[in-house]
């Protein structure tokens, strides 16, 4: 028996994660993706294949703040671009990541901004 490495493990989680939750054009799918450098989340309608809205760690002001304060700014500014584009109501897809840290830090930011989910 082989071990996983830590990519294959959260992959296999991911697809856990995306057997249960779709994004439609009334409720588009936050999809998450952390880098050791930057945090970038988008919204998807699955229904269509396109993105909807974009948001990256490299869009916001990082200067004195570490990862999960730069984690939330990108969940606000993912969730006014979102306002922006009338969406309200969103279903979150946290990639195979653990609801903490920098990802639970963006939803919060998004949830601030006004996202419902």
């Amino acid at each position: 028996m082989s071990q996983k490495t830590v990519r294959e493990a959260r992959v296999k989680r991911h697809r856990r994660v995306r057997a249960r939750v779709s994004g439609s054009t009334e409720r588009p799918r936050v999809s998450v993706f952390r880098s050791n450098r930057g945090i970038y989340a988008q919204l998807i309608d699955d229904v269509r294949g396109a993105t909807v809205v974009a948001a990256r760690s490299q869009e916001v002001d990082t200067s004195g703040l570490d990862k999960t304060a730069v984690a939330k700014k990108v969940g606000q500014l993912l969730g006014e671009r979102a306002r922006a584009a009338g969406i309200e109501r969103v279903v979150f897809d946290r990639a195979g990541y653990l609801y903490h840290g920098r990802v639970k830090a963006l939803a919060e930011g998004a949830r601030e901004a006004g996202l419902v989910f």
